[in-house]
């Protein structure tokens, strides 16, 4: 369990402070009887981006992001339910951002087009061939 006096660890570099993180305790939604009207566990997460100590390279990836969980002012906002008591849904949700932030450092390669070779090519072609005289001898026997 994280403490509140612990930064967030993103890599060995790069450290978020809890106090740029704003979390607050919600009424979860959904089935889970008489408990889930009256206890606040889930927790529903803040995170300002643009506000944020993280270096420049992490902002720009994490703003450019398709993220549904990203709104257009630059805030990440992570809830979460998923578990009954409260300090389990902290964690989740800590741990959430903690991947959200991570995935944005991993570049991927670039993908170079290939060419099938000429003899699988050939190969593919006579397969083919092959499979569609099978099909053809399964046609009606002609009288001549």
């Amino acid at each position: 369990m994280n403490d509140i006096s612990d930064p967030l660890f993103i890599s060995r570099a790069v450290q978020i402070p809890f106090t740029e993180i704003d979390m607050s305790a919600i009424r979860a939604q959904g089935a889970g009887g008489q408990n889930v009207n009256k206890v606040s566990s889930a927790i529903h997460l803040r995170f300002d981006v643009r506000a944020s100590s993280l270096p420049d390279f992490y902002k720009e990836r994490l703003l450019a992001l398709k993220d549904q969980r990203l709104t257009r002012d630059g805030v990440i906002v992570i809830k979460a339910q998923q578990f009954r008591t409260q300090e389990q849904n902290r964690e989740d949700a800590l741990q959430r951002l903690q991947q959200l932030i991570q995935s944005v450092t991993k570049v991927q390669a670039k993908r170079i087009a290939t060419k099938p070779s000429r003899s699988a090519k050939r190969k593919r072609m006579d397969k083919k061939t092959r499979r569609g005289n099978i099909k053809s001898m399964r046609g009606k026997v002609k009288d001549f």
